[in-house]
């Protein structure tokens, strides 16, 4: 085996490692969420052209990936061009809610895959069970490959560090402020705490990546 393919196969192995348990994105290829990414990522986007990505940074946050296709599509981008650009950046979909408009934008998901994702909801068992279910139907690789595009939500009051700090965007402050106001005992009061330091469309951003448990 030569230098040049050890190498490639660490890549590919690495590509494919899950992300630590308490991590609640799926693993993640180099994709950049329009929501939060900066300009010098979004205009390496593919048909990202300056003055399109200021218009989309002025306006976000979007609330979904539908959303952001709608609007960009007001923004000269045909959709072949748009399927292009989501090899590169997304608005991650819940795996346990999202409807089959925002799974159809997946690149290379489909109808075939939309209805498998759809099959084995709530994937309680999180993304173990999703690798074990997708894979009865594309190989390792292509679950790999749909993963990366989706998050599983996280309990607002027994997350650890770890998996607040994957919601896209976040960061330490948000770390604090999400531990701060612990234990929540409805999503309301998350919403009024977090509107002390986020407007409303913020907070509805943010609120996506979580739920309380009853």
């Amino acid at each position: 085996m030569t230098r040049r393919t050890i190498l490639q196969l660490a890549v590919v192995a690495a590509a494919l490692s899950p992300l630590t348990a308490s991590a609640q994105l799926g693993r993640q290829m180099g994709l950049v969420d329009p929501n939060v990414a900066t300009e010098a990522q979004l205009v390496a986007v593919p048909h990202m052209n300056a003055a399109v990505v200021k218009a989309l940074m002025a306006k976000r946050p979007f609330a979904n990936i539908v959303e952001l296709n709608t609007w960009l599509l007001t923004q000269g981008l045909n959709q072949p061009q748009l399927d292009s650009a989501y090899a590169k950046m997304f608005i991650h979909v819940n795996l346990n809610l999202a409807p089959r408009e925002e799974i159809m934008l997946i690149p290379r998901a489909g109808r075939r895959m939309a209805r498998e994702f759809d099959e084995y909801k709530p994937y309680t068992g999180g993304y173990a069970q999703f690798r074990k279910e997708i894979g009865k139907y594309v190989n390792e690789q292509e679950v790999a490959h749909l993963e990366q595009y989706t998050f599983i939500p996280i309990d607002l009051n027994t997350a650890s560090d770890s998996a607040i700090l994957s919601i896209p965007g976040s960061g330490p402050r948000v770390l604090r402020e999400f531990k701060e106001y612990r234990p929540y005992p409805n999503i309301e009061k998350f919403r009024r705490e977090m509107g002390k330091y986020w407007n409303e469309k913020e907070v509805a951003r943010l609120e996506r990546y979580v739920y309380i448990k009853p």
